[in-house]
């Protein structure tokens, strides 16, 4: 419902992505209510759109200073769905990272006018570790446009994070607030990115568990043995650390 637009604001969080391969369940008419939802709660949606120019749009906003830019796209996309889903500009939906060209086009495009760009993606293959040929080839082209952090979820799974060049990437984020259904789904965590003039200076992931459907940031013995999991899973992704 439009309230959950309304909750997400009152926790602190500032944009939300909807690209992804459940935007459109409920059938394309939902777009409208979404949208509609979106202009009256005044809570920014990326990746998704009336049409094509506006699902590739990105949110900017501000921070202490520095022009931030957030684009998201979904590179998971039901294959029967996907040119019924993806917005065009002939239909709206959702930004489909497959497009990889357009997608490049919108992060060059948000590159020239800001200090930061974060890619938020929609990626992965469900309850793998490790990230695919696909996802490695999509964040070297991201960072390639312009992308100082590339970032996104869709996996059930936590993945490794490092460095492209300059650039951050983290292949996969896991589960937050969800069911999971076993111990590896169950693994969670916040990742945090201090963002200088010379791009990602610092980063930081902190573990966490899901509980009762919950995240729970973890420490002492339990976080140390949950970070040093998170820093072997690097291994597969070619990132530095």
């Amino acid at each position: 419902p439009p309230t959950a637009l309304t909750a997400l604001r009152s926790a602190g969080i500032d944009v939300a992505s909807m690209a992804n391969n459940h935007a459109l369940d409920h059938g394309r008419e939902t777009l409208a209510e979404t949208l509609a939802a979106e202009r009256a709660t005044g809570f920014p949606l990326v990746g998704i759109g009336v049409d094509e120019d506006e699902a590739y749009a990105p949110f900017t906003t501000d921070v202490r200073g520095r022009r931030v830019a957030v684009v998201a796209a979904t590179q998971v996309l039901d294959g029967s769905l996907a040119a019924a889903w993806t917005a065009t500009d002939d239909q709206g939906g959702v930004a489909s990272a497959r497009r990889v060209e357009r997608l490049a086009a919108a992060v060059r495009e948000a590159d020239a006018g800001s200090d930061t760009v974060v890619v938020f993606l929609h990626w992965g293959v469900e309850e793998q570790s490790c990230p695919s040929g696909d996802q490695r080839e999509l964040a070297r082209v991201m960072v390639e446009a312009g992308a100082d952090v590339v970032v996104g979820s869709h996996a059930h799974r936590v993945l490794g994070g490092g460095r492209i060049g300059d650039a951050y990437v983290h292949y996969g984020l896991g589960n937050f607030a969800f069911h999971p259904r076993d111990a590896e789904a169950a693994r969670t965590g916040v990742l945090e990115l201090r963002i200088g003039d010379e791009g990602v200076v610092g980063s930081r992931w902190r573990p966490g568990r899901i509980q009762g459907r919950l995240p729970r940031l973890l420490d002492g013995e339990d976080a140390a043995a949950e970070l040093a999991h998170w820093e072997g899973l690097r291994a597969c992704t070619g990132l530095r650390p």
